[in-house]
């Protein structure tokens, strides 16, 4: 008998630190959700492992906890067996960016419909501050012997160079704004990734939110300006209007230019977003029509007494050893 969502607990002990980011990023995609009246029934978060993993125990949709760097092609296989759900996966930056560095290059290949949110600590918090792939090079948080001595990588390149159709950056403890880019990658038609700035309170002493929250650099008239800052509010336009490919070249050159800027100058907002590539659900329709009208979580595979539709007894005959 299939389980109904009123069915499902809805309590869950939660396990964050005291002013964890995670709690912000929740918040936002609970804000998100509730604005765009998403039906809950029709709604799957998915997680992997992490801080982070825990966010499907707080939202009253259906959720999917699974394994480190694995968010990904579970969140995957879902939306493309049931294109009609709402999906939504998230992860920490370790989480998709380490271990799971090979399923988010290719999920942005694919332009699956649906969304990806990382929480971006630059720290592997649940297991006592190891430096994650986006710690910059030579910086050394409080859990660390010495500096870090790998590069960190740029979430922002790698999602452009990967393919992702929507690209965005938001800060934890900025609740508001956050919210609106997740709802922006919800409505967005193709793969979206939010890469959030999430301060841990506990092993990262560097990027807290006293950093973020404070004065970067000085700008051409020697005025001191806020380390963070909107694109929005500067004029800038990441969207692609009309698809040419001279216009989206250009949107995908300012957008690299823009990822640079990381420490004393970081953007919030949207990078880039392009809804003119087809998604990886219009190119499975196109090669097999009947994907559209008939996906395979909507397919009937048994009679009603339970015996299956399909008889494979043929092809066991014939491979049948003798």
């Amino acid at each position: 008998m299939a389980l109904k969502l009123s069915e499902l607990k809805t309590e869950a002990h939660n396990d964050w630190c005291p002013g964890c980011g995670d709690f912000g990023i929740l918040n936002a995609v609970q804000m998100a959700l509730a604005e765009m009246s998403i039906d809950p029934s029709n709604t799957v978060i998915v997680s992997g492992i992490g801080c982070s993993g825990k966010v499907p125990h707080f939202i009253k949709t259906y959720g999917v906890h699974t394994l480190h760097g694995r968010s990904l092609p579970f969140a995957t296989g879902i939306k493309l067996a049931n294109p009609k759900l709402e999906v939504i996966a998230a992860g920490g930056d370790g989480d998709g960016m380490g271990i799971g560095a090979g399923h988010f290059v290719n999920s942005g290949r694919r332009n699956v419909d649906m969304a990806y949110i990382v929480f971006d600590n630059g720290v592997y918090g649940l297991t006592k501050g190891q430096a994650s792939p986006t710690l910059k090079l030579g910086v050394k948080t409080k859990s660390l012997p010495k500096p870090n001595i790998n590069q960190g990588i740029n979430p922002i390149l790698l999602a452009l160079a990967a393919g992702y159709t929507f690209i965005a950056r938001g800060y934890a403890y900025d609740v508001r704004h956050l919210k609106d880019l997740i709802r922006r990658a919800i409505q967005h038609k193709g793969f979206a990734f939010v890469d959030v700035l999430q301060p841990c309170p506990t092993y990262n002493d560097v990027t807290t939110k006293e950093y973020w929250a404070g004065e970067g650099h000085l700008d051409i008239e020697g005025k001191v300006v806020p380390r963070t800052y909107k694109l929005e509010e500067g004029g800038y336009d990441g969207v692609v209007h009309t698809g040419s490919d001279e216009e989206v070249a250009r949107k995908i050159q300012q957008a690299v230019s823009k990822s640079f800027e990381f420490g004393d100058h970081t953007p919030l907002g949207v990078f880039y977003q392009n809804e003119h590539i087809p998604t990886f659900e219009e190119r499975l329709t196109a090669r097999m029509p009947s994907y559209g009208s008939n996906p395979p979580a909507l397919q009937e595979i048994a009679h009603e007494d339970g015996t299956p539709l399909t008889n494979v007894q043929k092809m066991l005959d014939e491979i049948r050893v003798t």
